[in-house]
């Protein structure tokens, strides 16, 4: 392991000394190294880092194997970055109490990416899961990365678009980066690693705590350019992630719901505050200056040509998903033809039946 890592990951793993104080510690000396050999007194004369500070300090030295412990990151194929290192998102840099060490596996998102958050409900409804699945693959194919945070339902929706759209996805975690959370999203977990990063704050092997999540969201909006929310009630979790946005000066968009909605009604009252409002992809794409025809991402309806027919019944779907009854009306056609069309575009990776007769797109 390069010398420095050592040093930086025993810096990190000092109990009781946050983000803001290892930032002083480095503006100080330099580097973690360095900092290894401060002495009591010179760690007191670090503005900020007080008598018990030190004591953690020094302390966490006699108890720390230098040699053994950094051997985790290895063991458990964790790459970790700090703020000494070239390559640490510049995004973070100016956060209040942004990380002073990142760990990941995959590839961080590089300094010139366009990239955009997407957030909203885990309990979420077709509409939203349709809006997710749609915004992020279409933004994806327009180069722009996707950041979430892997949680059931709207998170996982952007992550999984994105993975469709063939484009790049970043979740922040809530735990260590080597602990899948939640468990059910195994799948999703390892695509992300493939096609971008999973990326945590945390320590490896830190269980998933509730109190880490509304602090890893401060990460999700530092990441993006934008931050986008789909399906989120009055006093959502969601809004955490609005707040820090707003902070940090960055852009925010929602995607409208019904005035009835409960689901809706933080993302209707964003919209009444002044936020973007998300009436289609196409115009936050023209909005946010990305364009898909710059990319070599193609429509998959472009790859996997329809007949005149199944094209027909391919249009009549879009954010909301239909049943038998309602493609019947719209298209005109008898239910064995209609029924054979269907079968014909899940071949083809355009639909899938969620529920008996009810189909959405993909």
């Amino acid at each position: 392991m390069e010398e420095n890592k050592k040093y930086q990951y025993w810096m990190r793993c000092i109990p009781g000394i946050g983000n803001k104080k290892l930032k002083k510690i480095v503006e100080y000396c330099g580097s973690a190294k360095e900092a290894y050999g401060l002495s009591e007194r010179q760690l007191r004369n670090i503005r900020g880092i007080g008598e018990k500070d030190a004591e953690n300090i020094l302390e966490s030295k006699r108890r720390f194997d230098l040699e053994g412990e950094p051997e985790i990151l290895e063991e458990r194929e964790i790459s970790m970055i700090t703020i000494e290192d070239e390559g640490y998102p510049q995004r973070l840099m100016d956060l209040n109490d942004g990380p002073y060490a990142l760990f990941y596996r995959g590839n961080l998102p590089s300094e010139e990416e366009k990239t955009a958050a997407i957030v909203g409900a885990r309990l979420c409804s077709s509409y939203g899961r349709a809006a997710g699945l749609e915004l992020g693959k279409r933004l994806a194919r327009c180069g722009v990365g996707i950041v979430s945070g892997m949680a059931s339902g709207i998170d996982s929706f952007g992550h999984w678009g994105a993975v469709r759209g063939g484009g790049k996805t970043y979740a922040v975690l809530g735990c260590g980066t080597d602990v899948c959370y939640p468990k059910g999203g195994r799948d999703l977990y390892e695509t992300i690693q493939k096609n971008g990063a999973v990326i945590s704050e945390y320590l490896p092997g830190t269980p998933p705590f509730a109190a880490q999540f509304p602090a890893r969201n401060r990460i999700i909006s530092g990441l993006s350019d934008v931050v986008i929310i789909i399906e989120a009630k009055k006093k959502s979790g969601s809004l955490i992630t609005v707040d820090f946005a707003l902070e940090q000066g960055k852009d925010i968009y929602a995607v409208p719901g019904r005035m009835d909605d409960a689901l809706s009604k933080g993302c209707n009252e964003l919209i009444r505050q002044g936020s973007g409002i998300v009436v289609s992809a196409d115009e936050l794409i023209e909005e946010l200056g990305v364009s898909p025809a710059e990319t070599a991402a193609k429509d998959e309806v472009a790859k996997k040509p329809l007949e005149k027919e199944e094209s027909m019944v391919y249009s009549c779907f879009g954010l909301y998903p239909r049943n038998m009854e309602e493609l019947v009306n719209m298209t005109n056609l008898p239910s064995s033809v209609l029924a054979d069309l269907l079968i014909r575009l899940q071949t083809k990776g355009l639909i899938e039946e969620y529920y008996k007769n009810n189909y959405r797109k993909k």
